[in-house]
């Protein structure tokens, strides 16, 4: 049985920071009704990064919004918010991640809906929390990475500010929903009382740097001085980066300046036996590094490295990962249908619960797919008011 069996989330969000959350709650056996409006339905089924379509609609709307039903329905409309408030009722958790005021101007604000049902669980998601002055901003990833600070800690010192080239924004906030969602749930059960969950995507994204932050803090305010050459991280010494070699790439993590010397038969760097120069003067220790590491393969170096236990890895793109037996070893990649019978590949839960992997076969909704068979659901709730799960 999955850990959140019999849970229903009434999930109002879009793009995707609120909507990864529903999707970890619906891996963990929650049952998603997504609540679209009419024809368009999330913006997210257009409007996003990618322009490669599955099935007519965007890759990242089928990737975040699988396992989930869709409900249709204008929250402008009196009768369809009729429609909401009564699926609301039977919730254990609703989720959104409207801009503050949004929610309120829709009647569906936490005290609006505790009234209704007192023991839910109502998570929201908002760029820059609902006050100060920046609280009406967009919450965009680009956006808040920039805001954040985020993009002084990658790339080479003199290369400008270098943004992730994912989404790791709005992923992170929406993996901290879900922990507090779930944790609120845990009191419900042991309280029968309903909580607040907010999470604000600076603060995740902050949070995400605590240790630099926290380091920054303890060093006398210095700016955050990035490494000219090999940067991996702005606070970490030599060799810590990544390093050209003669057929690719090497990474190294933590290690001994002379003892690496040694390993790679590299006299040079046995100049810097003491571990504080290995961080000030690092930029000179890894120029050095740089150099060396170009005249041999990675697979040479692997093969010194690996046996002394240093840290160190190839540097794969996905090509290669894809190939890797370490790769196929995981099963990351699952194959879902959708109710017209379209499958695709995407990622599978990367948590493993008693031993097995949570998997589901179920793609991404169309919108309103689900509308009719939820309201008939509705309309025959049994005595004790409960939306029966309908998966097994």
């Amino acid at each position: 049985m999955l850990p959140l069996k019999d849970i229903l989330v009434v999930d109002l969000s879009q793009f995707l920071s609120a909507p990864s959350a529903t999707l970890r709650l619906a891996d963990l056996g929650a049952r998603v009704i997504k609540v679209e409006r009419p024809q368009t339905g999330d913006i997210c089924r257009q409007l996003y990064v990618s322009n490669v379509m599955l099935n007519g609609e965007s890759s990242v709307f089928r990737a975040i919004n699988r396992n989930k039903e869709s409900f249709q329905a204008d929250l402008k409309s009196a009768r369809d918010k009729e429609k909401v408030l009564k699926l609301i009722a039977k919730a254990d958790v609703l989720v959104h991640n409207f801009r503050p005021g949004v929610i309120e101007r829709l009647g569906l604000d936490y005290d609006t809906v505790k009234a209704i049902n007192p023991s839910i669980v109502y998570g929201d998601i908002s760029g820059y929390g609902s006050e100060g002055p920046w609280s009406a901003k967009p919450g965009q990833d680009l956006l808040l990475q920039s805001l954040s600070g985020l993009t002084w800690l990658s790339g080479n010192a003199d290369k400008g500010p270098v943004p992730m080239g994912i989404a790791i924004v709005d992923i992170l906030a929406g993996a901290h929903l879900a922990q507090g969602i779930i944790a609120s749930l845990i009191k419900r059960f042991k309280t029968n009382q309903g909580s607040k969950v907010s999470v604000s995507m600076l603060e995740a994204i902050l949070d995400f740097q605590f240790e630099t932050i926290t380091t920054y803090y303890h060093d006398g305010g210095e700016p955050i001085q990035r490494t000219a050459n090999n940067n991996a991280h702005a606070y970490l010494g030599a060799p810590y980066g990544v390093y050209a070699t003669k057929n690719g790439h090497l990474a190294l993590a933590m290690g001994a300046i002379p003892v690496l010397g040694e390993l790679l038969k590299c006299p040079a760097l046995k100049n810097y036996p003491e571990p504080d120069t290995w961080f000030t003067q690092r930029d000179e220790i890894k120029h050095i590094l740089a150099e060396h590491l170009q005249t041999a393969t990675t697979e040479h170096w692997l093969s010194i490295l690996e046996p002394a236990d240093i840290w160190c890895a190839d540097v794969l793109n996905w090509d290669s990962l894809f190939n890797h037996d370490g790769f196929k070893a995981l099963n990351m990649i699952q194959q879902v249908k959708m109710g017209d019978g379209f499958k695709y590949k995407t990622t599978r839960c990367p948590i493993k619960i008693d031993g097995q992997y949570l998997t589901s076969t179920l793609g991404s909704p169309a919108i309103g797919e689900h509308t009719e068979e939820i309201l008939k659901e509705l309309n025959a709730l049994d005595h004790e008011g409960k939306v029966e799960n309908c998966y097994s």
